[in-house]
């Protein structure tokens, strides 16, 4: 198992131009005053979780999604909800991205409309958009919507995840799913690339800090007066 997430993360390092593609958009967009809008549905949530308010992550990072998506609110509905036409559509438009914005769409098959959608609707309104999606998974999927993910990027951020999500045993998987391990390193990556190209134009990205640690909760105070009229989900509702 060992051997085979390892040979799988390697093939993602081999991959590193569309990484620095991605981050080029990341950076264009959050020096421009833009947000990085991450969207996912089912399990891919965890990736979008991932990006948002995170120690170390970008602040200028808007979650994207339905509550009828998350697996914790039901997860046979979730299933059906992600399969419903007009409702990638609806979270996009409620957002309402611009083209100074970027949006990240996570979907290892990258085959039911609400990813698909995402990503076509922030397209029609101008706003550039990275897939982070497995291509053989892709390839392998039902196809609920005569189109995929990857049809609708700006840049394409294969994963390489294997059709399933399955990684063990290796003579006839059906257990082990990696999709989490490899897109959590992707994104890694692609942080990494977006800090060193903000260092060698000169600039300083808004990364959180671990409140945690000393003058944590003071930095971070400072980044949620800076985005928190932008992004509801930083601050919630009214109390």
């Amino acid at each position: 198992m060992r051997d085979a997430v390892r040979a799988l993360l390697d093939d993602i390092d081999n991959r590193r131009d569309t990484i620095t593609e991605a981050a080029d958009l990341m950076l264009t967009a959050v020096d421009g005053g833009g947000l990085v809008h991450a969207a996912g549905a089912g399990h891919s949530l965890a990736m979008v979780c991932e990006t948002f308010y995170r120690a170390g992550g970008l602040a200028a990072v808007r979650p994207l999604w339905d509550p009828e998506i998350l697996p914790l609110a039901g997860a046979r509905r979730s299933s059906v909800a992600e399969r419903e036409p007009g409702r990638g559509r609806a979270v996009v438009a409620a957002a309402a991205p611009t083209p100074s914005d970027v949006v990240v769409v996570f979907s290892t098959s990258g085959r039911n409309p609400y990813p698909v959608e995402v990503a076509q609707e922030a397209l029609a309104r101008k706003v550039p958009v990275i897939a982070v999606t497995s291509l053989p998974a892709s390839a392998a999927a039902s196809d609920r919507t005569g189109t995929r993910l990857a049809d609708h990027a700006t840049v394409v951020l294969d994963t390489g995840v294997p059709p399933g999500d399955v990684a063990h045993p290796a003579d006839e998987p059906r257990t082990s799913a990696v999709s989490t391990i490899l897109c959590s390193y992707l994104w890694s990556l692609l942080l990494a690339e977006l800090t060193d190209l903000a260092t060698a134009r000169g600039t300083k990205l808004p990364l959180w800090t671990s409140s945690n640690v000393p003058g944590g909760d003071e930095h971070n105070a400072e980044l949620m007066a800076r985005y928190g009229d932008r992004i509801p989900e930083l601050t919630g509702p009214p109390a």
